[in-house]
């Protein structure tokens, strides 16, 4: 397929899902369009090749490489979008939260679900190495709320855990591409030679170096935006900002997720306090929020549309069911060795470990992830996994976290 065909149908049936979901299942937009996405494919699948919208459909799937576009493109817009409206003075009150479940949690998280998938493969006598367990660990591991925020909202939950629920899953995005592609590197072929400490060396530079990046380009974007005042060219100098930086932190070998979380964080807070006009301001914040939607709209539905293209084999399908589990198990022990951690020095709300688990939903990113590796870390099988849970975590979580948190929130009125 050509790019303008790709582009054309992506877009079309993007708005065709939303549209569907607005007019008659009303769910909130990026859980209603993955949701018919997923629908469609497995209505096409059905069809088979008596089909040539079902051709049509597979060659789509197929044409779009789903990791290429979401981490070296996608994601950036995203993280950008998503931390300009936070409000770091807010965000600086929960930052302890928020920094040991997007760092401690993380890890955590990484090597409990590692050693479970580990075992798990071995008892069904189909051992895969370790370090190909951890990489899996690592990529499941962050959670993508975007879908849920809404509801969260509807359920009036108090302003500082949805805080700590945005705030954690901005960084844990960045965190987690930085542990993966530490692993990754440790467990490609010809590095047994890879020591703890340079994997320790390549985890600071990304990290560190990604942290360090993010605060100046947003110091950068922040006085662009500040000697000018024209809307028109602001929002053209975030676009910039936005794909030159994390281009650029590409090829010095740091995190463009963190440093595009960083950077959306300082520009948009120091922006909002000086440097901006209102109609600046309004401008900035729609056209980011307009940009998050369309691109959240496409990423959940190639979600679906992966299912056409996804190997399923009945073994590692049993494996999948159980290690929805493993994930949600490994998300609440995560979570509350932190917030045990933390029992004297900050107040958690009530009912903040439950909500935190069940609100910390799998996304686009895992998939991405997952799709990277190559066919000798068993790509295939932990493809097929991440895939189970991803739509597990969207779709039964996603739906019923609402409802959660309104029993929860009359069960201790």
């Amino acid at each position: 397929m050509q790019t303008q065909e790709i582009l054309t149908i992506t877009i079309v049936l993007a708005a065709l899902f939303a549209y569907m979901n607005n007019k008659l299942i009303k769910w909130p937009p990026t859980i209603g369009i993955m949701a018919l996405s997923l629908i469609s494919s497995i209505l096409l699948a059905t069809l088979g090749s008596r089909s040539i919208l079902s051709d049509k459909a597979i060659l789509l799937a197929s044409s779009v490489d789903f990791q290429d576009i979401l981490m070296n493109f996608m994601l950036s817009f995203m993280l950008f979008a998503g931390a300009i409206h936070i409000d770091a003075v807010k965000l600086k009150k929960e930052r302890w939260p928020v920094l040991l479940l997007a760092t401690l949690g993380i890890l955590i998280s990484t090597f409990l679900i590692g050693g479970a998938v580990w075992y798990l493969f071995r008892l069904f006598g189909q051992p895969i190495p370790f370090i190909y367990c951890l990489l899996f660990g690592s990529l499941i591991s962050p959670t993508d709320p975007i879908a849920v925020l809404s509801i969260l909202k509807q359920a009036r939950i108090p302003e500082s855990l949805e805080l700590k629920i945005s705030g954690e899953s901005l960084f844990n995005d960045g965190v987690a591409v930085v542990i993966f592609i530490t692993i990754a590197e440790a467990a490609r072929p010809g590095a047994g030679d890879f020591s703890m400490i340079e994997t320790g060396k390549l985890f600071l530079q990304e990290a560190a170096g990604g942290l360090a990046f993010g605060a100046i380009l947003g110091y950068l974007g922040f006085w662009a935006l500040r000697s000018v005042d024209d809307y028109k060219v602001e929002v053209l100098i975030t676009l910039a900002l936005v794909m030159g930086g994390y281009y650029l932190a590409g090829k010095l070998h740091i995190s463009g997720p963190l440093a595009m979380a960083v950077a959306g964080i300082v520009t948009g807070n120091k922006s909002r306090k000086e440097g901006l006009s209102d109609i600046s301001r309004d401008y900035l914040n729609k056209f980011w929020e307009l940009i998050d939607e369309i691109l959240n709209a496409v990423l959940f539905m190639f979600i679906g549309l992966e299912m056409l293209i996804i190997k399923i084999n009945p073994g590692i399908f049993l494996i999948g069911m159980i290690c929805i589990g493993i994930c949600l198990l490994a998300r609440w022990i995560s979570v509350i060795f932190p917030v045990f951690l933390l029992r004297y020095k900050i107040r958690f709300e009530q009912n903040a470990v439950a909500m935190l688990t069940w609100g910390g939903l799998r996304g686009g990113l895992s998939v991405a992830m997952a799709l990277s590796l190559s066919s000798a870390m068993h790509r295939d099988e932990f493809v097929l996994i991440t895939y189970m849970v991803v739509v597990f975590s969207i779709i039964v979580q996603g739906l019923t976290i609402g409802k959660l948190a309104k029993k929860l929130q009359q069960k201790h009125a």
